[in-house]
């Protein structure tokens, strides 16, 4: 969780939490019957951070398996964390088949509790446990699906800013689904400042590293176009160790961006300390990816575009000649992860 964002202005904390009143109103009122604290058991604690817990429970009237989020409150002077008024509020505006569902929303002893539904697995730990087989119809599939959710996200004017494997969950009838949605914000107006300090390191593309006060949903893109080398390479692809090193091991890997491909990028204050590395060429990337297509490479350079400008929308990523291509994506309801 982001300690140290870039805080809202006035009138936007302002809408947020109204929105989260308004949600939590109807949590709590037993005659709208939306929720009842005893409708959800806690059964085992699978995860835990500064702010909040995860549990796995049940949903009492169904037997539906859920996930609970419980975010305390009470570390908080003004009573809750903004990510997770963002996380809420976010989540209750985006409902999709590979967007991770907010079941409900209750408060126990003072602490918010989110009701997810239960996913099982995510593509962290699939992508290292090496005892488990996919097969590139799979890898596929993922990204047809991962792409879809951030689609989703983008073109209801919303930014993820944190897409890494263990935020890409499996379902059990094996749809992957967008979740954490704590560093999401709306995309900002065309002179609006954000803070550059967002994404997991290994995932933040070039004017994140740069430290851009503005960026725009191109940054996801890279981020899955991350995540996809990843799935075929089986180990993370641009592991920098610190900020300074994750800018040199990702230029290194994919070539110093100058100002004829990326027009003023020579003016960000960084720029000048690093050095100047040539782009792959096609035959390196074929060295560097034995089993990927032409038209996967295609597809994971477009993604991974220096200039921003340039980058590959998500809706030019799912137009994509890779998911023409044979073979077909997987059927999700038929992977099935073999260890």
């Amino acid at each position: 969780m982001l300690k140290n964002y870039q805080p809202f202005n006035k009138k936007k904390v302002s809408r947020l939490r109204t929105a989260l009143n308004s949600c939590l109103k109807m949590a709590n009122n037993d005659i709208d019957g939306t929720v009842i604290v005893s409708e959800y058991t806690k059964e085992k604690k699978v995860g835990e951070g500064t702010y909040a817990v995860v549990y796995l429970g049940t949903k009492q009237s169904t037997g539906r398996k859920i996930a609970i989020k419980e975010i305390k409150t009470s570390e908080f002077k003004d009573g809750l964390d903004m990510s997770a008024i963002r996380e809420v509020k976010y989540l209750q505006e985006i409902q999709h088949v590979n967007v991770i569902e907010l079941v409900d929303i209750f408060m126990a002893y003072d602490n918010l509790n989110l009701v997810l539904e239960f996913l099982p697995t995510d593509l962290e730990v699939i992508i290292k446990d090496k005892n488990i087989l996919f097969t590139p119809a799979d890898i596929k599939s993922w990204m047809l699906m991962t792409l879809r959710g951030v689609y989703h996200c983008h073109r209801n004017f919303i930014m993820h800013r944190d897409l890494k494997p263990n935020n890409l969950l499996l379902s059990p009838d094996g749809q992957i689904k967008v979740a954490d949605f704590g560093l999401a914000r709306a995309v900002p107006s065309p002179h609006e400042s954000l803070t550059s300090n967002v994404v997991t390191r290994w995932y933040r593309a070039p004017e994140l590293l740069f430290g851009a006060n503005h960026y725009t949903s191109a940054i996801d893109i890279w981020s899955v176009g991350i995540i996809f080398a990843e799935l075929m390479l089986r180990i993370p692809y641009l592991p920098g160790q610190n900020d300074l090193e994750q800018m040199d091991v990702t230029f290194r890997a994919l070539g110093t961006p100058t100002d004829r491909d990326w027009p003023e990028v020579s003016t960000f204050s960084l720029y000048n300390k690093l050095q100047i590395y040539p782009p792959p060429s096609r035959d390196e990337l074929r060295k560097r990816f034995i089993a990927a297509s032409e038209n996967a490479l295609n597809f994971m350079c477009n993604m991974l575009t220096m200039n921003p400008v340039k980058r590959w929308t998500a809706a030019q990523c799912l137009e994509s000649e890779y998911f023409k291509e044979i073979p077909p994506p997987s059927d999700p309801s038929s992977i099935k992860i073999k260890s």
